[in-house]
């Protein structure tokens, strides 16, 4: 029996992440959760505003679909610490809604940093 979902679906998932994030931070670290990530936790290394405009729904690079994170550049480093998560909040409601890892050299506080383009992807259920 095959498995089949709509774009609408994925998109769902997607949409959730670009209508409501609208900060993005470096971390020193997998945050454990919201405060963690935000602006002072734990793990925080840097931050930079985001709005809908900085994500783009797409046809995934394999299958399904994708949302592209756009990219920021001169974000002003805030506190020093070895960069290797990045997370996605949304600070109305208090919610880390996605984190991933990162490659980034140490973090140097007044420094700046740029977050390169990226996508998170849900494929296709096989």
């Amino acid at each position: 029996m095959g498995k089949k979902v709509h774009d609408s679906v994925l998109d769902g998932a997607l949409n959730e992440i670009r209508n409501k994030c609208n900060l993005m931070t470096v971390c020193a670290g997998e945050p454990l959760d919201f405060a963690a990530a935000n602006v002072g936790g734990a793990a925080f290394l840097a931050d930079v505003a985001m709005a809908p405009t900085d994500f783009t729904l797409a046809n995934g690079d394999v299958s399904g679909r994708k949302v592209a994170v756009g990219a920021k550049a001169g974000v002003t480093v805030d506190n020093s610490g070895a960069a290797d998560h990045v997370a996605l909040l949304d600070t109305v409601a208090g919610n880390l809604l996605y984190v991933t890892t990162c490659t980034a050299p140490d973090l140097t506080a007044g420094s700046t940093l740029t977050f390169g383009a990226w996508d998170i992807e849900i494929a296709d259920p096989a």
